[in-house]
């Protein structure tokens, strides 16, 4: 036994993991992040709502997608807007309208946000969209609900 195994000082949680099914390795989580199919990476690419937009639908944020509308909130492009023209889950970045660069050859690029950097403000709408929407706001008010009969 090493000497720095003996003086250190041992923790016990008083408290076991909500599920035994998920790991909470640091390691094992990146690998599933990182190696994520493409489905789950929709769901992960996902992007807040502004508040009008989420206090009409009652749901906080949705997965992007082409032609949505968006407002950048972080970084470089700080408050620019645009329309969504691609998602690129393999980069884990979306292309916005307008937002390029120019390489050194003179060929422009666009640039890739990340999804957690964009705000939307106009959803395109079609019905397994407004199918989503209504799943997500029956849920949160079920939440509500049980949060709400908690002492």
């Amino acid at each position: 036994v090493s000497p720095l195994a003996v003086n250190r000082p041992r923790v016990f949680l008083d408290k076991m993991k909500y599920s035994t099914a998920v790991s909470s390795s640091r390691r094992k989580s990146r690998k599933a992040h990182f190696s994520a199919h493409s489905e789950a990476r929709r769901k992960i690419m996902s992007a807040n709502l502004s508040k009008e937009l989420q206090a009409r639908h009652g749901v906080r944020s949705m997965p992007i997608r082409k032609d949505d509308e968006v407002v950048i909130t972080r970084g470089v492009y700080k408050t620019r807007e645009g329309k969504v023209t691609a998602v690129y889950r393999k980069k884990w970045v979306v292309h916005v309208e307008r937002i390029s660069r120019e390489k050194a050859n003179g060929a422009t690029v666009m640039v890739g946000i990340p999804a957690s950097a964009l705000t939307i403000t106009k959803l395109k709408m079609d019905k397994d969209r407004k199918a989503a929407l209504e799943r997500k706001s029956n849920k949160e008010k079920k939440e509500d609900v049980t949060m709400s009969n908690v002492d």
